[in-house]
């Protein structure tokens, strides 16, 4: 058994499309009038458009965590693609942690494995 992809409703798909494809780099796959994949590793981000807003909820959401080389220069896009911060940048002995809340509601977390500099 394998996932296939992880699905997310959205109330703007286009928007949708380049905060994850621009903000977060993940190559975009298929883009059609109301479902696009993107490409995120050995899986596949799914986003379908859907009409009704009980579909899509700001409230809890799934966490969708990314490893990135540059976390600064990631959150950075993000943001000018309309994320909103949610905290600071943390350091931990892992690394440097940011969260985030995509466009859409989504909660994000970048993860810049390495040295906690200033931790």
């Amino acid at each position: 058994m394998s996932l296939r992809y992880v699905l997310l409703l959205q109330r703007d798909l286009h928007k949708a499309v380049r905060f994850y494809g621009d903000g977060l780099g993940l190559p975009v796959k298929v883009v059609t009038e109301r479902w696009a994949e993107l490409a995120a590793g050995s899986s596949t981000l799914a986003l379908k458009a859907t009409d009704g807003e009980a579909y899509c909820s700001t409230g809890y959401s799934p966490v969708l965590a990314f490893n990135v080389e540059d976390l600064q220069a990631t959150l950075m896009r993000c943001l000018q693609q309309g994320a909103t911060m949610d905290g600071s940048v943390q350091h931990s002995p892992h690394g440097k942690v940011a969260a985030l809340r995509a466009p859409d509601g989504v909660m994000i977390s970048l993860v810049e494995a390495g040295s906690s500099e200033g931790a």
